[in-house]
């Protein structure tokens, strides 16, 4: 049972950690286990928006019904010479079923929210304030800014896109990119004294950039 107690945390790690989709470990009844095995464990977690719980996979202890049913054996390392030792089995697999969990836990009628650390696009920089009465000195040391900010994200390991198109609002970027990336990054070159570009993370924190 421990390779199968092993691979059972495996999934939950993968739930978890990365698909950032709690879970509880636990053990099929009789009538639940997988049919022929000899017990079944799995990690369970729960849907928001059916109030269901959700089967998210499941690691099995097969025992020795299958090798003694299809003989599958091998000699005994301590019984005499031509003695069978059928042979003790596990069955587990992680399937694309992760991924529908994924999509019920996380998305809404807005659309599909990627959990941060298996997302495309983990961060975007969005310019903004960058008006007609606007400097073009101004204009050009936000786009600075904004080249700036993803280089020092990318070198922390961080999948950043910067969205400069110019034929787009900021207010279309943020709706737009608020239903692909959960940290989204504005910065702007308003209410700060010097003409200062402002750098502010939606969520959290929020850093602001001085003379």
């Amino acid at each position: 049972m421990e390779e199968v107690y092993a691979i059972l945390d495996l999934y939950r790690r993968v739930y978890e950690d990365l698909l950032a989709v709690p879970v509880i470990k636990g053990q099929k009844s009789d009538n639940e286990k997988f049919a022929g095995g000899l017990r079944t464990t799995t990690v369970e977690g729960f849907i928001p928006a059916t109030g269901r719980g959700i089967q998210g996979g499941t690691s099995h202890c097969l025992g020795q019904n299958f090798s003694k049913m299809f003989d599958i054996f091998v000699e005994d390392p301590n019984g005499a010479s031509g003695d069978r030792l059928y042979v003790w089995q596990n069955s587990w697999g992680l399937s694309t079923r992760t991924i529908g969990v994924m999509v019920m836990v996380h998305g809404d009628d807005r659309g599909l929210v990627m959990p941060p650390r298996v997302a495309l696009t983990q961060v975007v920089v969005i310019p903004a304030g960058m008006t007609s009465s606007v400097s073009d000195e101004v204009k050009q040391r936000i786009l600075e800014k904004v080249e700036e900010v993803e280089k020092t994200l990318t070198e922390v390991d961080l999948r950043v896109k910067s969205d400069t198109r110019k034929e787009y609002t900021p207010g279309w970027k943020y709706n737009y990119w608020e239903l692909k990336v959960q940290s989204p990054v504005h910065i702007h070159p308003l209410f700060h004294p010097h003409g200062i570009p402002n750098l502010c993370f939606w969520g959290e924190a929020v850093l602001e950039i001085g003379a």
